[in-house]
């Protein structure tokens, strides 16, 4: 592909990283040539990078694997995942999960990403439902403040709930940032 092709999402192999294109700029200037402004992303570290492309430089396409696959379990430094259909595992190493990997508990789904066989990352799910094992005792008409209070899920991470929310009770979070977003519906 020419550098000409780049739109957003497409991910490229330069210099041999894999980079993902966030945004880019047609520029035809008055004088001289035509450039593309690009701002990418390297996949396997997350840094961002602003850059001038002559519209006809070549790269070679990436092809970056996102599959689903049920979190098993930890031993040590490394997570085990398993695909649903071939039943193979892949263990990843705890450098490559984010933060909201502390939301996921065993038998949840999540996205693994690898380039050539070689895993860089893991989505959890955008949402979990996970149950509340340790806050102090919920209060009645506590309702209407935005106070909040701090309370130990089964993973044992700790979030802000309001101050109506009692042990035992399930809630749903937001991986991404780490938020209480409301009462679970059973």
């Amino acid at each position: 592909m020419t550098a000409g092709e780049f739109r957003n999402g497409v991910t490229f192999e330069m210099d041999g990283q894999v980079y993902q294109v966030v945004s880019f700029q047609h520029v035809k200037p008055g004088k001289g040539a035509a450039f593309v402004r690009t701002k990418y992303k390297n996949v396997m570290t997350g840094a961002v990078n602003e850059r001038s492309f002559n519209p006809n430089d070549k790269y070679e396409e990436a092809f970056v694997e996102r599959k689903d696959m049920e979190y098993l379990y930890n031993d040590g430094d490394l997570y085990y995942f398993m695909d649903s259909e071939t039943y193979e595992q892949e263990p990843v190493s705890a450098d490559k999960l984010p933060d909201g990997f502390k939301f996921v508990k065993e038998n949840d789904v999540c996205k693994i990403l690898s380039y050539k066989g070689n895993v860089f990352a893991v989505e959890p799910p955008m949402f979990v439902v996970l149950e509340i094992t340790e806050t102090d005792p919920g209060f009645k008409g506590n309702t209407a403040t935005n106070t909040l209070k701090p309370a130990t899920l089964e993973t044992g991470a700790e979030v802000k709930v309001p101050l109506f929310i009692e042990p035992g009770e399930k809630i749903r979070i937001d991986t991404r940032t780490g938020e209480y977003l409301e009462r679970a519906k059973d």
